[in-house]
């Protein structure tokens, strides 16, 4: 199927099987409108809360986000995902998000406070152990939420160099090398305490990340020196123009392909921030604050084009898809699809 003679590009939904979720989604994204019609759902991997697509086999990767601990691999050449083989034990509990660098997979296993390298097959399998797993130390001052480590966050920098990881409990970004399967810390750079780091999005210059923080609704605004794999702490952002109701929670963060535009998503007010970045990167500005079109925002996506905005709404079963307008970033709502318990959206 396409539309209009274009090749239809697919969106894919990870969901918390063991709050109702229907596994993992295949959905169909209108390139006019950015609607989806969701396809598939397959549930062989529980709890597969977040996914990451490996273009160059046309494989999709998703933690299963339980006590055990476990990565899939999925053939994603049609409709449906197939299973590749047996899900891999990631060596850490709790695995909350995933990343594709250097051959390896790597999951940021929150349960444990580890960070975890699985090797790709040729072809885009998965071995079937872990080759590292690099367990942080340390803890924050928030005592329920910090008494140690909690990995949330890990992805490659823009150079493909290093892995960069978020951990909320001992709010700090751990900034590691990869070498012969077997990861090696560098720098754990510090932030603010009781900040409670979460995700980080880099723009797209490389030569700044923008750190979400869920214990304070902030974006702390870094420098990152690409060849000496350092991030510096320039400042920090409120995600909300007044006090919140009670915990603010934010989830999860995006950056616009031009770097002119930041969204974060916010779940205890179930609300999208808007900020617009200054020319050098470094300034960020609180512009408005949408409601995401359901209830607690788990995480944000950009279709390919950066003209769709989506919204994963975990506790309303769906995801709301936004059009972003060109010149104040404010998303204005389109639509929603039902997905139960839905955790985030990737593009193929």
């Amino acid at each position: 199927m396409a539309y209009g003679g274009r090749r239809r590009q697919r969106a894919f939904i990870g969901s918390f099987t063991a709050a109702g979720g229907l596994g993992v989604l295949t959905a169909a994204v209108d390139p006019d409108t950015g609607a989806l019609t969701v396809l598939s759902a397959v549930d062989d991997v529980p709890d597969p809360s977040y996914l990451a697509f490996a273009p160059a086999h046309d494989v999709l990767y998703a933690v299963s986000e339980t006590a055990e601990g476990a990565v899939a691999a999925f053939r994603a050449h049609g409709d449906k995902p197939e299973l590749t083989g047996p899900p891999t034990r990631t060596g850490g509990s709790g695995p909350t998000h995933l990343s594709v660098f250097d051959g390896h997979v790597l999951t940021a296993d929150y349960g444990s406070g580890s960070v975890s390298a699985v090797p790709v097959r040729p072809g885009g399998g998965l071995a079937p152990t872990a080759s590292s797993v690099l367990r942080h130390t340390g803890s924050g001052p928030h005592t329920q939420r910090q008494q140690g480590p909690h990995a949330h966050h890990v992805q490659p920098d823009p150079t493909g160099r290093w892995a960069v990881s978020v951990d909320l409990g001992t709010d700090s970004v751990r900034v590691c090398a990869l070498d012969g399967g077997t990861l090696t810390l560098r720098r754990e750079i510090a932030l603010r305490p009781g900040s409670g780091p979460r995700h980080l999005a880099f723009h797209p210059r490389g030569e700044h990340a923008y750190v979400l923080n869920e214990l304070a609704p902030t974006v702390t605004v870094c420098r990152w020196d690409s060849v000496e794999g350092s991030l510096r702490p320039v400042g920090e952002t409120p995600l909300l123009s007044g006090v919140p109701d009670g915990d603010a929670y934010p989830s999860g963060i995006v950056v616009s392909p031009d770097g002119r535009f930041v969204w974060a998503a916010v779940r205890g007010q179930d609300s999208v921030s808007v900020l617009e970045v200054d020319a050098g990167g470094e300034g960020l500005t609180l512009v408005a604050e949408v409601p995401c079109g359901g209830v607690w925002p788990r995480a944000l996506a950009l279709d390919s084009s950066g003209r769709f905005l989506y919204a994963a709404n975990e506790r309303s079963g769906d995801v709301t898809w936004f059009t972003v307008e060109p010149d104040t970033g404010v998303p204005r709502r389109g639509g929603s699809v039902r997905a139960p318990a839905a955790s985030c959206v990737i593009f193929a």
